[in-house]
């Protein structure tokens, strides 16, 4: 199964305890079951800062109370290589989009935009699929890793391609910017600002994901979708329909 582990979920070398929310979504809806989060990179080096931001922010998912499962793209073919994409790694990502409430995606800047890496895992899911959505209505946050100076080229084609399928775009974001002077010899992130703003951004993704998974039906729900299944309103039961007769 393309699933990454994840080593010391519980150890956060660069975190300082005394400012720490465990809960940050608490009083926004039910904490139980927890969110569940999907974590695509976009690198297959052995070394990915790509990865190893993920894996942080999972780390960190998983402190906040969140169920996390991180997609690994290694044997993920490219888009239309294999006919009707019927690949166990293509069935797994949709599967896994499906089973997500809110996803994180990282993508290394490479010639100033996002990895054909990170493109393909997005081009692999389709905005429906036998009825149903494996994106629409989800909670995402977006980052990026840089070789160079900090920029914001890659999150900024992720916020567009997140716009694209229907998810709820946080509006944190990271970027990391020198990525190989950001991780220690362990794959760790250093104590630093960029570490310190991928923990707002996992605060905010849990938070945002809880506020909106008991209205996402709703939230997504489209008059030209009706339209086209066929499925009238049934005025007995749309809320708006009972609101106006109650006026």
């Amino acid at each position: 199964m393309p699933l990454r582990s994840l080593t010391d979920p519980d150890s956060f070398p660069a975190l300082d305890p005394a400012f720490v929310h465990q809960r940050p979504a608490l009083g926004l809806g039910a904490l139980d079951p927890a969110p569940r989060i999907l974590l695509l990179y976009g690198s297959l080096r052995g070394r990915s800062f790509s990865r190893l931001a993920v894996e942080e922010a999972a780390r960190l998912l998983h402190l906040f109370g969140a169920e996390t499962r991180i997609f690994d793209p290694s044997t993920l073919p490219l888009p239309d290589q294999v006919k009707d994409d019927d690949h166990p790694a293509v069935h797994e990502l949709r599967e896994l989009s499906m089973w997500s409430e809110g996803q994180v995606w990282c993508s290394p800047e490479r010639h100033g935009q996002i990895t054909g890496i990170m493109k393909a895992q997005i081009d692999h899911l389709p905005l429906e699929m036998k009825g149903m959505r494996p994106t629409q209505g989800r909670a995402l946050a977006v980052m990026q890793v840089s070789g160079g100076s900090q920029s914001f080229n890659a999150v900024n084609t992720l916020r567009l391609l997140g716009r694209w399928m229907r998810m709820f775009t946080i509006p944190n974001q990271s970027s990391v910017a020198m990525a190989y002077k950001e991780f220690d010899e362990a794959g760790r992130m250093k104590p630093s600002s960029y570490y310190d703003r991928i923990v707002d951004v996992m605060e905010e993704l849990v938070r945002f994901t809880v506020l909106l998974r008991p209205h996402a039906v709703q939230l997504v729900d489209r008059y030209s979708e009706r339209k086209q299944a066929g499925v009238p309103v049934d005025e007995a039961t749309d809320l708006s329909s009972i609101a106006i007769a109650r006026a």
